[in-house]
C-alpha cells in the first residue's frame, strides 16, 4: 500500500541531520500563518467582470481582499476556501509570466485563468510563510488572463504582488548521460521505480556514473491529491574520500544526502538547491568504498504551473569513474556539459 505520507519530516535531528521533508505530498492540514500588516496600494477588481487591467511588469501591486466577496475557488491542493478574492487581468506576449505573492499579510491562494475561464495555474503554498506563486506559467500571445487573489480557509488581508516574464530554462539531457528510465507520469501514477523510502517497494537506483540525467515533476494520484516525484539513490564513496556532485535543472531541485541509512528514521544531513538552469554542487566525505544515500526532487509539491502531469529534466555530474559514456570525458569537460 502506498505510503502516503511517509516522512512528512518533522522529525527530531537525528544526530547532525536537518529536519527537511522528504516526503513526496504536501501535509494534510496546514499550521496557522503568521501575518504582518502591509499598506494597501492598487486594488484588485471584484470578479472578473470588473477585473483591474494591468501592464507587465507588476512591481509591489498592493491591495486587501478584506471587505470583498467570496467569488471564485480552486482545489491546488486545498479546496473549501471560504476567503474573499479580487481579480486582476493582463494580456499574454506569448512567453511566460511568474506571479508572486512572497510579502503578503496572509495566508495566500492564487490562480488564474485564460479567456475561455479555463483553469492555467494555481498555487495555495509556494513559501513557508503559506504565502504563493506561480512560476514559468506559459501564455499565448494576445490572450487575455485572469489572476485571482485569494485565500486559504477564511484568510484575508493585505497582499503584495508582482507579475513578470521568464525565459523558460531548457535542458537536453547530454550525449553519454546515464539515463534515470523511470516511466513517465500520469493521473494515477505509483512511483515505485526509485522512489526509496517513499516507495512500497523501498528501491533505490544506483548512481555510478559521471553523467547522470533524470526526469522527475507531478501527478496526480488515482484518488486525486497531487505527488511529487521523488528520486532516492545509493552511491560509493570513492577513492579519494570525496564524492562530489553537482545538479542543475529546469525546475527547482533539491539534493539531499542523507542518513542514517534506516527508513524508519532517515533524515537530511545537508542539502543544496539547483535550477532552474543553475548549478550547485554537493560535496560528500566518508571511507573510500563506503555507501552514501542521496536524493533528488522538486523544492515543492506541486506543479508551478498547476498542471496534474508534469514533468522536467536534472542532470547530475559527479566525479565517479563508473557509469556508460560514448567518449572519455575529464572533470572540468564533463562540468563544461552545464555551459
Amino acid at each position: 500500500m502506498r505510503k502516503l505520507l511517509v516522512f512528512a519530516m518533522m522529525l527530531a535531528l537525528v544526530g547532525s541531520a536537518m529536519a527537511i521533508d522528504l516526503g513526496n505530498s504536501a501535509p494534510a492540514v496546514k499550521a496557522p500563518a503568521k501575518y504582518n500588516d502591509f499598506p494597501a496600494g492598487r486594488q484588485g477588481g471584484d470578479t472578473i467582470l470588473d477585473a483591474v487591467m494591468v501592464t507587465l511588469p507588476v512591481v509591489d501591486g498592493t491591495g486587501t481582499t478584506v471587505g470583498y466577496t467570496d467569488d471564485y475557488d480552486e482545489i491546488c491542493p486545498y479546496s473549501g476556501s471560504t476567503s474573499p478574492d479580487v481579480v486582476y487581468s493582463f494580456v499574454g506576449d506569448g512567453n511566460g509570466v511568474n506571479i508572486d505573492m512572497f510579502g503578503s499579510a496572509y495566508d495566500t491562494k492564487i490562480y488564474c485563468y485564460d479567456e475561455n475561464l479555463a483553469l492555467v495555474a494555481c498555487n495555495d503554498d509556494f513559501y513557508s510563510d503559506w504565502t504563493s506563486k506561480i512560476e514559468n506559467m506559459p501564455t499565448a500571445a494576445d490572450v487575455t488572463y485572469y489572476v485571482v487573489i485569494d485565500g486559504y480557509g477564511s484568510s484575508a488581508g493585505s497582499y503584495l504582488i508582482n507579475i513578470d516574464s521568464f525565459v523558460p530554462c531548457l535542458l537536453d539531457c547530454p550525449a553519454g548521460a546515464t539515463l534515470e528510465g523511470e516511466p513517465a507520469f500520469f493521473v494515477g501514477y505509483e512511483d515505485t521505480y526509485n522512489g526509496g523510502c517513499n516507495a512500497s517497494n523501498d528501491l533505490f537506483q544506483v548512481l555510478d556514473s559521471q553523467l547522470f540525467c533524470g526526469v522527475s515533476g507531478w501527478y496526480l494520484s488515482a484518488g486525486g491529491s497531487q505527488y511529487r516525484d521523488t528520486d532516492w539513490f545509493t552511491a560509493t564513496i570513492p577513492a579519494s574520500g570525496v564524492l562530489e556532485v553537482t545538479g542543475d535543472a529546469e525546475q527547482g531541485l533539491y539534493m539531499f544526502e542523507l542518513g542514517p541509512q534506516d527508513c524508519a528514521s532517515v533524515a537530511v544531513i545537508q542539502s543544496v538547491q539547483a535550477g532552474p538552469c543553475l548549478e550547485a554542487t554537493m560535496t560528500v566525505t566518508g571511507a573510500a568504498g563506503s555507501t552514501v544515500w542521496l536524493w533528488a526532487g522538486p523544492t515543492v509539491y506541486a506543479d508551478p504551473a498547476g498542471a496534474d502531469v508534469a514533468e522536467f529534466n536534472y542532470i547530475l555530474v559527479t566525479n565517479l569513474e563508473g557509469g556508460v559514456a560514448t567518449e572519455n570525458h575529464s572533470w572540468t569537460g564533463v562540468k563544461a556539459l552545464f555551459d
